[in-house]
């Protein structure tokens, strides 16, 4: 089971905002090297964004979709990686004094990685979810306490 979780020093309202920033998605997301809001009012129910992931010279497109949205606790996300598959990411924003628990939770659902899931693949999702939690930690903390911006 890929499940990782990070205090991260703002409280789920504030954190939020970066959540529910399409244009952010980039920066917190491992791998991808771009993404824009293309359908829906991000992060409502059904809405979607575009990105690229670069390794090399090889350039992969795919999007995500927002499956359920509860602000500022619950986004769950349908990330479509074409060839590769789709996974269902969720993300669980958790009060904890005046910071935010955040818990993610990955499940490959179809296509490769749904069909070869095992222990071996959930450490490269862990990796992975180190990695991000790491980076949403750094755009979320990068604005002052009490501020928000964007969505």
């Amino acid at each position: 089971m890929a499940v990782r979780h990070q205090l991260i020093e703002r409280s789920p309202e504030e954190l939020w905002t970066v959540l529910a920033d399409g244009s952010r998605y980039q920066d917190w997301v491992v791998g991808t090297a771009g993404s824009r809001p293309v359908a829906g009012n991000w992060p409502e129910v059904g809405s979607m964004i575009e990105y690229t992931v670069r390794m090399g010279p090889w350039e992969l497109c795919g999007h995500t979709v927002v499956r359920r949205s509860d602000p500022p606790q619950e986004l769950e996300l349908e990330v479509d990686s074409g060839r590769l598959g789709t996974a269902r990411v969720a993300i669980e924003v958790r009060r904890w004094g005046p910071d935010s628990l955040v818990i993610v939770d990955e499940h490959p659902l179809r296509g490769p990685g749904g069909r070869l899931h095992n222990a071996g693949l959930d450490v490269l999702l862990q990796l992975r979810h180190r990695s991000m939690l790491s980076r949403l930690a750094d755009v979320a903390e990068e604005v002052p306490r009490g501020v928000r911006t964007g969505a």
